[in-house]
């Protein structure tokens, strides 16, 4: 999976860079249009999406559940500090 970026991004720069001409860049878009409409590159597709769907609610539980903890510590530590410090 990390190969895709990398070829995505060389082939956008391939495409964008080139001096081929019209002709080049419809025949690499063709070929890229084949390889979207592929039933193995759909099913791929989707196992990514399934899998990046699963671990963004993961990602979200613990992300809420630490940033309720910085809460809570901040919280604490305030009330530790005014109940110390005396009032002006």
């Amino acid at each position: 999976m990390k190969k895709l970026p990398l070829l995505l991004a060389a082939s956008a720069g391939y495409v964008l860079g080139t001096r081929a001409g019209r002709q080049r860049y419809e025949q690499i878009a063709a070929g890229a249009r084949r390889v979207a409409r592929d039933p193995r590159v759909r099913s791929v597709a989707h196992q990514a999406q399934d899998a990046v769907a699963a671990q963004a609610a993961a990602v979200a539980d613990v992300a809420k559940e630490k940033a309720s903890e910085a809460v809570s510590t901040a919280a604490d530590k305030v009330r530790r500090e005014a109940s110390v410090s005396p009032t002006p």
